[in-house]
Order: structure tokens, then C-alpha cells, then sequence
């Protein structure tokens, strides 16, 4: 990654976070991170500084499918997990944390697919 970037991924995550705190007043974090071959969303309280639950494409029930992890597909798959397990815990109300990411392709995808399930942000 060319330092310029970088210097733009860290402004945009910075000033999302910011925006979060103002918004999330007793909701959990819906926070989302994906590398090259997969992604990652867990849900936080930030009050108690814990994670809830978490769901990735380095499951096992993806591993035993050969699925991979770094494209929408498994992003959507990823989605309705967080929304099924959220359910199942009484949340249903997060605050959508893209880090530094663009609100674009797999992130985007995930957050659609979340928000089917049943989660509101």
C-alpha cells in the first residue's frame, strides 16, 4: 500500500469512528474487516469494551464447504450469519462500522445481507 493510502484509509476510519460515537449512545458496534481472501464482522459493546459474537469466512462450516472468503458471495454469507446470531442473542439494533473502508462491493454486501436478516442500522 502506497503511504498516500494509507494516510486516506487512516482519515477515513478516523472520522467514521468519530461520527459512531456520536450516533452509538447504547447500541453495539457492527464492525467490519476484510483482507484479500476474507472477511471478518463482529459485534462489540463498547460500554463493556466486550464482543458479543463474531462470524468469519475462517469458520469451519466454510472450511468444510471450500467456500471463498474474499468475494461477495462469502460476504453476504457472512451477513446473514452476524443477522442470525444477533437474533439470537435479543440485538436488534447495531451501529455499522466500515473502519476505513468504502461502503462499496463486499462491505456493502455484507451490510445488505445483514440488514435481510433482521439487524437494523
Amino acid at each position: 500500500m502506497v503511504l498516500r493510502d494509507k494516510e486516506t484509509y487512516m482519515r477515513r476510519r478516523s472520522r467514521n469512528r468519530y461520527n459512531l460515537k456520536k450516533k452509538s449512545v447504547d447500541k453495539p458496534r457492527l464492525c467490519v474487516y476484510r483482507s484479500n481472501k476474507n472477511i471478518f464482522a463482529q459485534v462489540i459493546d463498547d460500554k463493556t469494551g466486550k464482543t458479543l459474537f463474531a462470524a468469519s469466512t475462517l469458520e469451519e462450516q466454510f472450511k468444510k464447504q471450500k467456500v471463498y472468503g474474499g468475494n461477495v458471495g462469502a460476504a453476504k454469507k457472512i451477513g446473514e450469519l452476524i443477522a442470525k446470531k444477533a437474533k439470537d442473542l435479543g440485538v436488534k439494533e447495531v451501529v455499522f462500522d466500515r473502519g476505513g473502508y468504502l461502503y462499496h462491493g463486499r462491505v456493502k454486501a455484507l451490510a445488505d445481507s445483514a440488514r435481510a436478516g433482521g439487524l437494523i442500522f
